[in-house]
């Protein structure tokens, strides 16, 4: 599996007028609802109940949001970069600015978690989190997801 197997180019956006979780939620319930054809009230609800169990801040300005759907066949990234960081309760307590969404089958089982793991590694690398930082261009924000897929686990 690598990132362009579950990001479609049309799943990325950079956006400046979120200005708190419930908002990002509801932008990427709608990302959802164009791209995949999911219904956005649907996901809104499963990633925030996703989120009650616990933030999905992992650190270093990233959040990696994820829940499971019925109506999905595939594992689903939507990415979305945002001009201006939120609090998002992270576990180093800073703002994050790229979240990386992930939606998966009801039931996955570990495709889900592989898929996880792959974008978990991959934001982890300070180099492509720089470049996600310096373009605001949907097209741009892809092809260096798409690109990144060469990164392995040290």
């Amino acid at each position: 599996m690598q990132l362009g197997d579950i990001l479609e180019q049309g799943a990325v956006r950079s956006l400046s007028q979120v200005t708190s979780k419930k908002r990002l939620f509801h932008e990427l319930s709608e990302l959802a609802h164009t791209v995949y054809k999911l219904p956005a009230s649907e996901v809104l609800d499963a990633l925030q109940e996703r989120e009650s169990l616990g933030p999905t801040g992992v650190g270093h300005g990233v959040a990696l949001p994820h829940a499971r759907l019925h109506g999905l066949d595939k594992v689903a990234g939507l990415f979305i970069r945002l001009d201006k960081p939120l609090d998002f309760d992270a576990v180093d307590r800073q703002p994050v600015d790229l979240i990386f969404a992930l939606l998966a089958p009801k039931n996955a089982g570990v495709d889900h978690l592989k898929a996880l793991a792959l974008v978990s590694r991959t934001l982890r690398d300070a180099d492509l989190r720089a470049k996600l930082r310096a373009n605001d261009d949907a097209t741009t924000l892809h092809a260096v997801l798409a690109a990144a897929q060469g990164i392995k686990a040290a």
